[in-house]
């Protein structure tokens, strides 16, 4: 795969003890020094107008000021220092990067992936939170629209709901947003009754499990609900918001899906774009655990290099079964 990565992304110094801390894309990076076909492209700042297009002007003042002040905690979650704007906005830019070079016909082993930090699918429209400043994914999805794409589709596969995703494009067509997500878990978001509104009623679907589900559990939802869904929507661009928090050894969340099982959602995810003709990109947000995060990266990439990843013999468990019989009678259902 390619990845985007810049080394200002490092510089957002979020503390000791602080989940979300610059060691994540070390870890990433050894690991993928073990590995070959990997590429690296260090992109540009994301443009301050395209950010803008997504987040209300006066909170990305507000956010820049903050940060040339000095920073801080800007909630009790949410921590910035001075190099945390300039950290933020090429984090949007290795995202912009990931779409555009996706739709230029990078794909096969030149499947862009974009390693920035801080994450983003928590900001929402006109604030910051759950760590994340400028939402990475909307900032993609915005300039792929801007370019050559109608319609943009982005399946979120981190553990937590991607609230500030949701909100951005609740109320567009042109964005499809897909998400399994750990029900009780922050932020609280994320009912499977939004699906969307107005003209873009059907262009919102969440999963919401309860804690415990795993590999088979996301896999059946990707196969009932989330491809059909997909297909049917026909995006010229299939962004995946790549979480790696719901694995099995995660500190943060009580999922179960292998590291094996994200090469699995891997897989489905390339087949997906190939039937519906859309380009592939991958944007990074959370995981937390940084053997299982850099281990699952890892098998993401392998998957583009040619490996098969192992299908679970788990059954699809009761709970759900019961999730996704309720997607289906809303009509996000295809057996």
């Amino acid at each position: 795969m390619n990845f985007g990565y810049r080394e200002v992304c490092l510089d957002h110094d979020t503390g000791p003890r602080h989940p979300e801390s610059p060691d994540r894309l070390r870890a990433i990076r050894r690991a993928l020094k073990e590995h070959h076909s990997v590429e690296y492209v260090a992109a540009n700042d994301a443009d301050i107008d395209l950010v803008r297009a997504v987040h209300d002007p006066d909170y990305i003042s507000e956010f820049r000021e903050f940060c040339d002040d000095g920073g801080g905690n800007w909630d009790a979650d949410t921590v910035a220092v001075e190099e945390t704007w300039d950290a933020a906005l090429a984090s949007a830019g290795l995202s912009v990067w990931a779409a555009k070079a996706a739709l230029d016909g990078n794909a096969g082993r030149d499947t862009p992936f974009a390693l920035g930090r801080p994450p983003g699918h928590h900001a929402v429209g006109d604030d910051a939170m759950g760590f994340c400043f400028i939402n990475n994914a909307a900032v993609a999805a915005q300039a792929a629209l801007e370019a050559d794409a109608e319609r943009v589709a982005i399946f979120d596969w981190d553990v937590h709901h991607g609230n500030g995703t949701q909100d951005i494009f609740y109320d567009r067509s042109d964005v499809f947003y897909a998400s399994i997500h750990e029900d009780g878990l922050y932020p609280g978001t994320g009912d499977i009754a939004e699906t969307g509104a107005d003209d873009a009623d059907g262009t919102n679907l969440n999963v919401k499990y309860k804690p415990g589900a795993d590999t088979a559990d996301y896999l059946a939802a990707i196969d009932e609900c989330i491809a059909p869904a997909i297909r049917d929507y026909a995006p010229d661009l299939l962004l995946i918001s790549a979480g790696f928090d719901a694995h099995e050894h995660d500190p943060i969340s009580r999922m179960r899906v292998s590291t094996e099982g994200y090469g699995a959602m891997t897989d489905r995810m390339r087949s997906l774009a190939d039937t519906c003709g859309a380009a592939l990109g991958f944007v990074l947000e959370g995981g937390y655990g940084l053997d299982t995060l850099a281990d699952s990266i890892t098998t993401v990439h392998e998957v583009f290099d040619g490996y098969q990843p192992m299908e679970p013999d788990d059954d699809v468990s009761d709970d759900a079964r019961d999730v996704l019989d309720e997607l289906a009678a809303q009509g996000f259902g295809s057996k």
